[in-house]
């Protein structure tokens, strides 16, 4: 596991062996921060990364200008590895792990204040029952305001859906076997909109 762009480009990172968590690949996390990078959402961002694992995305948000992480992740090992991968590379006061429940985190974080400019989940695809209550939360909390982009990665072949109270997917992006849906807050006045969607890796080339 490697650092693809950014500050600390091509740097190392630790990672557990076997299947106890399960990476974002190079080519879906370049996709990924091509978009955000193309909105000009990343610089000096707040990003929250849920269902972390060892730290991955939240670290290439950090190496790509984001000012602030926090990464959720409930399993022992995977946040001692996020801990230790932080420190590896200087980002002990830009990274904080949150050593617990998704919905918990959230909640927490937004009693401390914190508003995110990102969401990123990537729960465990087994567990497509956590999509529905992540996002449900999200869209109670004052983590997630109306510029806030969530953004959760899934299985192509499951639908989180187009989104659950204020929380609205806008955008659906699909490659290989792995999808990324965003999501914003629409207005309480705001009509809810319908989905949008694209295929293409060409995708990625256009704002979030």
């Amino acid at each position: 596991m490697r650092v693809i762009a950014g500050k600390f480009r091509s740097r190392n990172l630790k990672s557990l062996p076997g299947v106890e968590t399960r990476p974002t690949y190079d080519r879906l996390r370049e996709t990924l921060f091509n978009v955000l990078a193309s909105s000009g959402i990343l610089q000096d961002a707040v990003f929250v990364d849920l269902f972390a694992g060892t730290g991955s995305i939240g670290i290439e948000a950090l190496s790509r200008g984001a000012r602030k992480a926090y990464f959720v992740e409930n399993g022992r090992k995977p946040a001692q590895i996020i801990r230790e991968n932080l420190s590896t590379l200087g980002l002990n006061s830009a990274g904080e792990v949150y050593e617990r429940d998704a919905v918990q985190a959230i909640s927490q974080l937004a009693e401390n204040g914190v508003v995110a400019d990102v969401c990123f989940l990537d729960p465990p695809y087994d567990l497509k029952g956590a999509y529905e209550q992540v996002l449900r939360s999200l869209a109670n909390s004052a983590l997630a305001g109306e510029r806030t982009v969530v953004i959760a990665e899934h299985d192509k072949r499951f639908d989180p859906g187009d989104g659950l109270g204020r929380l609205r997917r806008y955008r659906l992006l699909k490659q290989g076997d792995s999808s990324l849906s965003f999501y914003r807050k629409v207005s309480q006045e705001q009509e809810p909109p319908r989905s949008g969607t694209a295929e293409s890796n060409d995708d990625s080339k256009q704002g979030a």
